[in-house]
C-alpha cells in the first residue's frame, strides 16, 4: 500500500465531480481535455458516473471478442486493455491524477484502485482479490471491478468501473477483458445493497486515505463542463 503523500498543497487536495449519467464520447473527451491542458499546479480530479449502455474496446483491443453487441455501440478508446461494458448500475470512477506528484509508477496506482476496492468489499465481510496479470478486483473467480488507464505526461486518466447493481447480460456478449467465459458478480449479488452513491463515497474515502487527500466536492454545472 502506497504510503499517503502530504508533500504539498496540490498533493493535498482532490476535487471530486458528480457528474450523474453521460453518454462515454463526450466524457472520454473531456478527459483527454483535461490532461492535455493541466499543468504541475492543477488539482487531481476524480468523476463518478454511469453511462448508458456501451462498449469499449481498449488500445489493445482484439475485435473478436466482441461477441454480439447487438443494439450496444462499440467504442474504441485510448485506455489500457481489452473490452469491458458499462451501463446503469455501474459506478464509474475516472481518476485523473498527476502521477508525477505522488510518485507512483502505474503499477502502484493501479495496485492502490485495487486495494481500495478490496478494502470497501472487507467492510460488507465479502473476500476479494487482485490478480497480477489481469488488472480487477474478483470475488470467487467472478470479476467485479475493471481498471482501465491511459498515461501522459506523467498523468493519468480513465479509471475503473465497479458493478453495483445493474444488468449483467451485456457481459455475455462479450469476452469480459478479453477471457472467454469469464464470470462477472456485482455488489446486489452479494447481499450489498448501498445505492451506488454511498458506494462511491465509501470507495473515494479509501482512495482518499491512501492518497493523503482532502476532497472537495465540486458545484460545476456538469453539462457544461462535459460538453467543454
Amino acid at each position: 500500500m502506497a504510503a499517503p503523500i502530504q508533500n504539498s498543497s496540490a498533493a493535498q487536495t482532490v476535487l471530486i465531480r458528480q457528474l450523474g449519467q453521460h453518454d462515454y464520447t463526450p466524457v472520454w473527451q473531456a478527459m483527454q481535455r483535461f490532461t492535455q491542458q493541466r499543468n504541475n499546479t492543477t488539482t487531481d480530479e476524480i468523476w463518478l458516473l454511469e453511462h448508458p449502455p456501451v462498449f469499449t474496446l481498449g488500445l489493445n483491443g482484439k475485435q473478436h471478442h466482441i461477441l454480439n453487441a447487438g443494439d450496444i455501440p462499440v467504442v474504441p478508446t485510448d485506455r489500457g486493455g481489452q473490452v469491458t461494458y458499462h451501463g446503469p448500475g455501474q459506478l464509474i470512477a475516472y481518476l485523473l491524477f498527476d502521477l508525477k506528484r505522488h510518485n507512483l509508477s502505474v503499477r502502484a496506482i493501479v495496485s492502490l484502485i485495487e486495494q481500495s476496492i478490496i478494502t470497501l468489499l472487507a467492510e460488507h465481510g465479502i473476500q476479494a482479490e487482485s490478480h497480477k496479470h489481469a488488472p480487477g478486483v474478483y470475488v470467487d473467480g467472478a470479476k467485479i471491478a475493471a481498471l482501465g488507464l491511459r498515461i501522459k505526461q506523467g498523468c493519468c486518466y480513465h479509471g475503473l468501473s465497479l458493478n453495483v447493481d445493474m444488468d449483467l447480460e451485456p457481459f455475455s456478449r462479450i469476452n469480459p477483458c478479453g477471457y472467454p467465459n469469464m464470470a462477472v458478480t456485482q455488489l446486489s449479488n452479494l447481499s450489498i445493497n448501498d445505492d451506488i452513491l454511498s458506494v462511491a463515497n465509501t470507495l473515494l474515502t479509501h482512495i482518499s486515505r491512501q492518497l493523503g487527500y482532502h476532497p472537495l466536492t465540486s458545484k460545476t454545472d456538469e453539462d457544461r463542463f462535459i460538453d467543454g
